[in-house]
């Protein structure tokens, strides 16, 4: 098997294997329900929008709580020293633990497909849901959450301990979130500047159903240097 995935399927299966997973999903989904409901039928409008405002401030939370434990708890235990001893790139080490908690995220996103549904059987009668939007949005998640575990894991890998890890990711993950929420109190060609580098900015296009390159190849790059950073704090510790 690959090694890449390897890691990612006993990652995986450590997340599952602690109460850890089901807190941090059970949480995530009860909140998200729980604000999400509420704001639909006092709305009173069959729509997805509520949820796709809702769930990105729950990632700032969500990501963090995921990766906190993936390098920070095997630096304190030991465990990661005999990992980089074993015949494995230190690239293949942190994409194995960023596939595992993207899969748990995909998980928690899995769970709230019963909201789409419920909200298109609330439509009016004769009335189409409009199921693309639904989909961008998702995907959208998936962009947000994958830039989100990149930076928690790098947060993870700068501590031993997985509480300081979990700080530090929530602290990047906050910044990159509300950072275009002060754009409008800088001048207006550094504000847009400010405003391009918010995970937030970027989603609100996607969950409209824009699929724009930029927004794509910003997910992307946040994600890699996320990643790459991981992996030179990994090999600085093999050091």
């Amino acid at each position: 098997m690959n090694p890449t995935l390897a890691i990612a399927k006993r990652e995986f299966r450590t997340f599952f294997s602690s109460p850890i997973a089901y807190i941090v999903l059970g949480g995530f989904l009860l909140v998200a329900g729980w604000l999400y409901f509420g704001t639909l039928f006092l709305a009173g409008q069959a729509s997805m929008r509520a949820f796709f405002a809702i769930a990105p401030v729950l990632f700032v939370v969500f990501a963090p709580a995921v990766t906190m434990r993936s390098i920070a708890e095997e630096r304190k235990s030991g465990t990661l020293e005999l990992l980089l001893t074993m015949p494995l790139k230190d690239w293949e080490v942190v994409t194995g633990k960023f596939l595992a908690a993207l899969g748990m995220v995909a998980v928690g996103l899995v769970w709230t497909l019963p909201y789409p549904f419920t909200v298109a059987s609330l439509t009016a009668p004769g009335v189409a849901f409009d199921w693309g939007p639904v989909a961008a949005g998702y995907l959208g998640l998936l962009l947000m959450a994958s830039s989100f575990l990149a930076m928690g894991l790098w947060a993870s890998a700068m501590s031993r301990n997985q509480i300081v890890g979990f700080i530090v990711g929530l602290l990047l993950c906050f910044s990159f979130y509300f950072v275009d929420k002060f754009a409008i109190l800088l001048p207006e060609s550094i504000g847009q500047a400010v405003e391009y580098l918010s995970v937030d900015f970027h989603f609100e296009n996607i969950a409209r159903g824009v699929l724009d390159t930029r927004d794509l190849l910003f997910y992307g790059s946040l994600t890699a240097a996320g990643l790459v950073l991981t992996t030179r704090s990994l090999a600085a510790a093999r050091q």
